[in-house]
């Protein structure tokens, strides 16, 4: 199997090279209005936005920069098939403009768009990011009424295109089954509340470029990847960065395309996906053996599992994880402008050592 990754060097306001109905699952982390960081990028797209910070009129420059995301969303809409999904991973902003302190709720502004050009809305997910600050405050500390909450999560909004996708082929179906996902993921993937997940720093080259980055962690992408694409999808990342939305389709065995304003992130970009194999297959492996490891926990306290994965050889919980199949990384490639990544069954045997593991699936990447 081979999955093909593209970056293109663009503004995602118009993704007129994209094909309508063409990609299967968007995930993205926009710029986030209001976040001092991100001024001078809205400004540059719209100056009307810097003549409002200029002159203290808040609610006018979240609006502007909303009316330029927005564009993206029409966009995302459009090439989405029917059925297809867009995870947005927004942070709302606490500003102070002329000694007036508030929250700008960028979720809700984009939800409520996105409804109003079709979308519909699903269940979302509270990003609850890990602090080391337990005695942080915000505001007149233990002085009412102007101490305030502390902002400290971000929301993940997932949106439909559509009905509810369908398989109907033969193909389809087994490729489905084939991209399934192992119950105790499930259970901890699909809370409405992440609180595993940390934030991610990303090692650059230049600061100038690490201060313009806002880059998620590589598990948030990963995850969603997986709970709402199957195997062969093409995810869609309009604001991508790094590349980080790339690397974990390329892990999870999807097709990639990336959009990206800035072409200073390109040699970053390049870098990243020419030297990820290690890393993905590391994370790959450690996936693996935590599954191991609750299977074996799992049999000691309540017995066996009486179902068993026809690919792999290892126990599962339940029916849906029988054909669950599960491909290493042989080699990341750039070919025609593309980043090709092709791939080697892991061909786990029941009661495999885990200190093995790993030195397994180097042996099979190197051969």
């Amino acid at each position: 199997m081979t999955t093909n990754h593209k970056i293109i060097y663009a503004d995602a306001t118009n993704l007129s090279n994209l094909q309508t109905n063409s990609i299967q699952l968007m995930i993205t982390s926009p710029p986030y209005p209001m976040v001092e960081m991100w001024d001078e990028s809205f400004s540059k797209q719209n100056p009307e936005i810097k003549v409002a910070l200029e002159s203290k009129d808040g609610a006018r420059a979240f609006e502007l920069m909303h009316q330029i995301l927005d564009k993206v969303w029409d966009e995302t809409y459009r090439v989405l098939a029917s059925g297809g999904i867009a995870c947005i991973n927004i942070g709302d902003a606490t500003r102070t403009i002329e000694e007036n302190f508030q929250l700008y709720n960028s979720h809700s502004r984009i939800l409520n768009h996105c409804m109003k050009i079709g979308f519909q809305s699903l269940p979302s997910i509270i990003w609850r990011k890990q602090t080391n600050a337990p005695n942080k405050f915000m505001g007149s500390g233990m002085l009412p009424p102007g101490a305030y909450v502390t902002l400290e999560h971000e929301h993940i909004l997932i949106l439909r295109k559509g009905a509810k996708k369908s398989f109907t082929t033969v193909e389809e179906k087994r490729n489905r089954q084939e991209s399934s996902f192992f119950w105790e993921e499930r259970n901890e993937w699909f809370s409405d509340v992440w609180l595993s997940l940390k934030g991610t720093k990303q090692r650059m080259d230049s600061s100038e470029v690490r201060e313009r980055s806002g880059a998620y962690p590589f598990e948030l992408a990963y995850r969603l990847i997986n709970m709402f694409s199957v195997k062969g999808d093409t995810v869609l990342d309009p604001f991508a960065g790094t590349g980080t939305t790339m690397l974990a389709a390329i892990a999870a065995e999807r097709n990639s395309i990336g959009v990206e304003l800035d072409a200073g992130f390109s040699k970053i970009i390049k870098s990243r996906m020419l030297s990820a194999k290690e890393s993905l297959n590391f994370y790959l492996q450690e996936r693996i053996s935590k599954h191991l490891d609750f299977i074996n926990k799992r049999s000691i306290e309540k017995g066996v599992p009486k179902y068993k994965n026809e690919n792999h050889g290892f126990e599962v919980i339940t029916r849906q994880e029988i054909n669950l199949k599960l491909n290493i990384i042989k080699t990341i490639r750039l070919a025609e402008k593309q980043f090709l990544a092709e791939y080697h069954q892991a061909d786990i045997v029941e009661n495999k050592n885990l200190n093995n593991l790993g030195a397994y699936i180097a042996d099979v990447v190197s051969g």
